[in-house]
Order: structure tokens, then sequence, then C-alpha cells
């Protein structure tokens, strides 16, 4: 995974607007990139580049840091901003109006060239997913309710597989060292079958709970829904302060952006 600078219009910020790029083996007309929390114009505690206009930040600010976000990708559209509630819902970009407002769901796909696909997180695990053609992609917003209740079968559903075979990139997610759930979590998963599986993502600290690994867990969700091309690199949100926004450090914050398009040309 990459970070790039990208250029962005207006008066430059004290730092400049970055980006991650995945490393992974989609065809090279699929565009994805993560944002970081720098290079934008929000003031604390949404500083700097909060992406989000849900949480409380001033929306001419929201509104700024989303043209930088636009002119240092080089997008063809606005993102299809979702309504994004822990489910498991997918929304189909190609029916969806422009200007109809935040459809309600954890999951876009698109088959169309230059429709740009969004999830927002501060914690909560972006999974970007591509058809080995590269005729579909999908994005997905998966905390531990998604990831039990789903999301990561229902993206692959949506583009066709297992049948039609996809890459899965894993982005930034909060680490296990700081995610500390109780028994509830690690039942939901037990529940699932293959419980040793599941187990293997939780370790019990000396509170006697669970510290819990969601990219772990979202490893082996794919690999029992037949997703074998699973990438990605941990990054731990919560840990890396200076980069990411993080719910369980900060409460108050702001949200980064996982993207994905379309665009051979």
């Amino acid at each position: 995974m990459g970070v790039v600078s990208g250029q962005a219009e207006a008066s430059q910020p004290p730092h400049p607007l970055q980006l991650l790029r995945p490393h992974w083996p989609a065809p090279a007309w699929v565009g994805a990139a993560v944002s970081l929390r720098e290079g934008g114009v929000s003031a604390p505690p949404f500083a700097s580049l909060n992406l989000a206009a849900h949480v409380g930040d001033d929306p001419a600010a929201v509104a700024e840091n989303r043209r930088r976000l636009h002119a240092a990708l080089a997008l063809r559209s606005e993102p299809l901003w979702l309504s994004q509630r822990h489910g498991v819902e997918v929304v189909d970009a190609d029916g969806w109006r422009v200007g109809a407002g935040p459809p309600v769901g954890d999951v876009a796909i698109t088959r169309r060239s230059g429709r740009v696909l969004a999830v927002l997180v501060a914690d909560c695990l972006p999974v970007l997913l591509a058809r080995y053609d590269g005729t579909a992609i999908a994005v997905a917003h998966a905390g531990w309710r998604g990831l039990a209740a789903g999301v990561l079968e229902a993206s692959v559903t949506a583009l066709g597989g297992p049948a039609q075979p996809v890459h899965a990139w894993l982005g930034p997610v909060i680490g296990p060292g700081y995610f500390e759930v109780g028994e509830e979590v690690r039942s939901a998963f037990s529940q699932l079958g293959r419980s040793a599986d599941a187990a293997r993502a939780f370790e019990l600290n000396a509170r006697g709970r669970w510290q819990c690994d969601l990219y772990a867990l979202a490893r082996w969700r794919l690999k029992a829904f037949g997703v074998s091309s699973v990438h990605g690199e941990r990054r731990c949100t919560y840990a890396l302060a200076q980069s990411f926004y993080s719910y369980r450090r900060e409460g108050l914050t702001g949200r980064m952006a996982a993207l994905i398009w379309l665009d051979p040309h």
C-alpha cells in the first residue's frame, strides 16, 4: 500500500492531502484510494480532512474537503455517499439517481465507468472488492455488527460471487490491541459455525473481556465464502493518530473515506 500526495486546488493546507493506494491484483482500470486525516480545512476536533457530513462539522468545511478529495483523485463524478447503518443492505449505484440524497446501506456496487463508490470509516473496516475481470466493483463498511450479519457475503454475492471470483482489499481498521469487546460480540461470531476460526480472532484480557481482531474476522468470513484473493495491510486507526480518525480514541471526530471506481480510460 503506498502513500501519495494529492494536488488540491485553492490554498494549500499546512499538511498536504495524502492518500493510501491499495496494492492488489485488481485490473489496472479499477481505481481505489483511502483518505487520511490531513490535508483539509476542518477545525478540531475534526481536523482536518473530515469527509462526513453527519458528525457535527461545519458543512462548508466538509464541502471543501470533499472538493479537495475530488480534485486530488481527478474523479469523474461525485462519490455516492451512503447513509450507513452497520447492516448488510446493498445499494446498486447504477440505479440511483444523482441528487436523490444519500441511499441507506453499507455496501455499494457499480458496473459503470466513472461511478465512484465510497464508505466512511473511523475504526470500522473498509473493504474494497473487484471482480477478476474488472466488470464490477463494490465497497463495504464492515464493523463487527456488519461482519457478524454477513455484510461481506452480501457484497460478494452482489458481484456475482462466489461463482464469479473477486479480489478483496482490507483497509485501515482499529487493531486488536485497542478494540475491547464483551462476550456478546464473541458469541455473535462463535455461533456462525467454524467457531475455531472465529475464536482465534479474540483474546481474553485481564479484565475478563475480549480483544477483537476485525481484520482476522474479515479474512475468515471471506475465506469461508470462497474468496481466496484477499489483500491488505494492517494499519491501526487507533494507534496512528496523526494519520487516521478513531471513534474509540476520540469520540467526537471525523471520518476517512474508502473509494473505488472504474476508469478504463
